[in-house]
Parts: structure tokens; sequence; C-alpha cells
């Protein structure tokens, strides 16, 4: 099997569609994969890292731009088609995947037209521009939410969920505890705020320090910081003596996972769809500037479900994200029961239901 994973930008995007990627090599030993992305997105960092083979392409993004700007972007679009059309015909693919982002665009389309099967992966409950024109000519559409289902063709629409990482779901816990000098008889909170890291999380929770002093002796922290706000925020928790272990980037993700009671997070389609096929308990705190709003609608279906407690960015502060740890801490079976309603929302399985829809594809055409 020869695949195209085109998309980018974002984590919500590029996560995914490694994830795919692994479970693609997983069944199938001597598939080819590569990645078709933009020098500026965050792809042109991490695919190289994976291993995989990534080839870039001219586009530039359309949606919030100046006139002037988008003016170039529509440029861009119509060189990137024809930078496309020299990757496929160079690597005669026998399905391309768009994962999302503007980068997916000029690939998908460009396999459209050469007849080549293509599927598209909409992790969000809202989909992005690309995705919405994209769904009119793909031949078939993998989401990740049931409401999601009535911006594209009902009949060739699969309700799949996002692809996760393998190796998410394979944490030790007795090893991350080592890893992370953490105590078994305490309960463990696991503060992300992104790769990037979050400063409204990063400040909120530094606040709420001081509210959480009468439970010091029962919490330990992790908190990924981001590179910037690594140094203060790390004071912050010496000065009140807290338990924790700060750090500007979690490389060991997987074993953060499996050692954390509760997660206090950032609500990107990656993170959710990793939190729930694992079943953990969270305070999801959507960024405010995600396009179409989509981490915000992300976090209320998980809400609905009472797998999460949800903090809106601008109400967030220390006192109020104190309040909902508070609220979750102090019955023992209120984690349980978010735990059972994440695990009940999660779909570990995605990757390999997306594979399945993508052999059918594929002997289609032949």
């Amino acid at each position: 099997m020869r695949v195209i994973i085109a998309g980018g930008g974002t984590g919500g995007h590029i996560f995914p569609g490694i994830a795919l990627a692994e479970s693609i090599m997983e069944k199938y030993k001597e598939a080819k994969v590569i990645f078709v992305g933009t020098q500026r997105g965050l792809e042109a960092k991490v695919i190289p890292k994976t291993g995989f083979e990534l080839r870039f392409i001219s586009i530039q993004g359309f949606v919030g731009k100046s006139f002037r700007e988008k003016v170039e972007s529509i440029k861009s679009l119509f060189k990137s088609i024809f930078e496309s059309k020299n990757i496929i015909h160079s690597f005669s693919p026998d399905i391309v995947f768009g994962v999302g982002g503007y980068a997916s665009f000029p690939v998908v389309f460009t396999a459209y037209l050469k007849k080549i099967p293509t599927i598209i992966l909409e992790q969000n409950s809202v989909p992005g521009l690309a995705n919405r024109l994209l769904g009119k000519i793909a031949s078939a559409i993998a989401i990740t939410y049931p409401e999601t289902i009535e911006y594209f063709q009902r009949e060739k629409t699969y309700l799949t969920g996002t692809p996760i990482r393998r190796k998410i779901l394979e944490g030790n816990r007795e090893k991350a505890k080592k890893l992370f000098n953490m105590d078994e008889e305490k309960i463990t909170l696991l503060v992300l705020g992104g790769s990037l890291g979050a400063r409204k999380i990063n400040k909120a929770m530094t606040e709420g320090l001081s509210y959480l002093i009468p439970l010091k002796n029962k919490i330990q922290i992790i908190h990924q910081t981001g590179e910037f706000d690594y140094s203060w925020v790390l004071k912050e928790y010496n000065n009140l003596s807290f338990k924790a272990k700060v750090l500007p980037f979690i490389y060991d993700m997987v074993e953060a996972y499996s050692v954390a009671d509760l997660v206090i997070s950032r609500a990107g389609a990656s993170t959710v769809a990793e939190l729930t096929a694992l079943g953990k308990a969270s305070i999801l705190i959507p960024y405010p500037y995600a396009a179409y709003n989509h981490q915000e609608m992300n976090a209320r279906r998980l809400l609905s479900r009472g797998a999460c407690e949800l903090i809106l960015d601008r109400e967030l502060n220390g006192e109020i994200l104190v309040k909902k740890i508070n609220k979750i801490l102090d019955k023992p079976e209120t984690i349980k029961d978010m735990e059972k309603a994440s695990l009940a929302f999660g779909k570990p399985n995605a990757g390999e239901k997306i594979i399945e829809i993508a052999e059918s594809l594929i002997r289609r055409k032949k």
C-alpha cells in the first residue's frame, strides 16, 4: 500500500495523521507512507522526527487573512496544485488522506482529479474551510462526532473517531511514578497547555496554589509549561513547597497520562481523543481563538456526557480552577464516574476503522 497523508499546520491535524501512518505500517509492513505539508507548519518540525518522509508545497493560509494575503493565498493554491501533481505522479499513491488544514486541500483536490481514492479526516465537531470544500469531492469522510455528519454527504461519511498513537495506550504506571518521582498514595494532577504551553492556564494554576494548600499533602502535580513560562512557574511551586514535576515539555506523555488521575488541559481534537481513549477525568479549558470555536464544541460534547468539567478561557482564574478541582476531588466516586463516561466516549480503534474504509475504496477502484 502506497499512501500520502496531507495537511498540518497544528498538532490537532498532524498527530492524528502520524497515528494513522503508524497504524498503516503496523498492518502493512511493506507500506510506503509520505506526508505533504508546508515549511511553515508544525509538521516541518514534527514529521522528520518520526522517520516518515515529508514533502513540501507552497500553499498559504486563507481564513482570517487580509485581502492582500488572500490574493497571495489564491496564487499559492495554483502553484501548490502543480506541486501536488508532481508529488502524486512521482509517488503513485493507492490512496490519499487529508487530515485537515489548508495544506490538505491542493493534494486531495489533485488526487480527486486523477481519480485516486481520497479520505478526509475531520477531528472536530465543526469542520474547517478546507474540509468543508473537500467533503464535496472526497471518496469518504471519517468523523469524530455524530453531529458533524450534517456538514457532509451522509452516504459517504463514517463515524470512526480520531486516530491516536497506539503507544498512548501502553503507559506503565509503575515506570511513570519513578520517572516523575510521584508517590503512589497521592492524587496526581496533570496540567497541559499544549506543546508551546498556555500562559492563561499556567497563571491560573499558579494563582490557584494558595487555594490548594489544604490539599498539599494529598496531591502532586505534573505541569507542562512551555519553554517561555518554565522558570517562573517552577518558582511558584517551589515557593509554596508543592510536590510537583515542572517541565517545559513532556516528552514521555505516555507515562504522564498513565500516572494522571485528573488532567487539566486545552480541548484540541488530539488531546480529547487521547483522554477519552484512556478514560481520563479532565477539566477542559478550550482555546478561545480556535477556528470556528471548535475546542469549546469539543469540550461541550464531553461535558454533556459527564466526562469532564469545563471552564471557558474568559472565566478562568486560580480560584475558579481550584473550585473545579475541589468539586472533583471532594467525592472519590466523582473521578471514577468521569473516567467511565470518558472511556465510553473514546474510540481507541479509530485508525483501524479508517484503514478498513481505505481498503474498501482501493479494492473498489481495482
